[in-house]
């Protein structure tokens, strides 16, 4: 693959890329009358052709405004909206207890489509973080033990964390499944629940297709819809 970098002493530039040959097109006239029904559609066709299309960038801010942003697995979708989990202690769940609403980006660029969703936050009920923690691996369960996410640690802290619990919960490492590790009170998950919902599919010459939901006013499940310019 050719190089598109530019480099000098103190800059790096990006160069113009390809253009983005997306096969169809996007407009209000055909996509799903609510937004979470389009998303099933694309995460559908992104999951037969992209690695890991679960990825997703979570956004969040202090009560201040400070933003911050990082990647995480989306875990689920619903009528509601949209799942992921998390260490309540960490700053992005600080963050949401101080101002309760966030931003996702869903990109796929095999696709050459993106999904954006803002709204604001809830957290999940204790049944249904206990029941998405019997789901993982009996690693993940002792890692969310183990980790104070987002603290500073030293170098070996986080094994001995670890060798901590699993004698704790009685870890046999040769069959680690039958192991009984609770999910922690202080880890679970988090739903964004969407006022806004863009779709956006890259087109040549930048002149891109977007199509964005807006929850209607009332706040119930009525959705606009309209096109974006580029």
């Amino acid at each position: 693959m050719a190089s598109n970098i530019q480099t000098s002493s103190d800059t790096l530039k990006v160069l113009p890329r390809s253009q983005y040959e997306t096969e169809g097109s996007l407009s209000p006239s055909n996509v799903a009358p609510d937004p979470i029904a389009q998303f099933r559609i694309w995460f559908t066709e992104a999951s037969a052709k992209v690695s890991e299309p679960e990825i997703m960038t979570v956004s969040t801010a202090t009560a201040s405004g400070i933003p911050s942003a990082r990647t995480v697995l989306f875990k689920q979708v619903d009528a509601t909206g949209f799942v992921f989990f998390t260490n309540y202690t960490s700053r992005k769940s600080k963050e949401l207890l101080e101002n309760p609403n966030a931003a996702l980006v869903f990109y796929w660029k095999e696709l050459h489509k993106q999904v954006r969703i803002i709204g604001k936050v809830e957290k999940l009920s204790k049944e249904e973080n206990e029941e998405y923690f019997r789901t993982r691996p009996v690693g993940s369960q002792l890692g969310a033990w183990a980790s104070k996410q987002s603290t500073v640690i030293g170098d070996g802290e986080i094994d001995r964390r670890l060798e901590k619990y699993k004698q704790r919960f009685n870890v046999n490492e040769g069959d680690p499944s039958l192991a009984q590790i609770p999910s922690p009170d202080f880890w679970g998950g988090w739903r964004v629940v969407p006022d806004e919902v863009e779709f956006w599919m890259g087109k040549p010459s930048r002149l891109h297709d977007r199509v964005v939901y807006r929850r209607s006013d009332d706040g119930q499940s009525n959705w606009s819809i309209n096109r974006l310019s580029p």
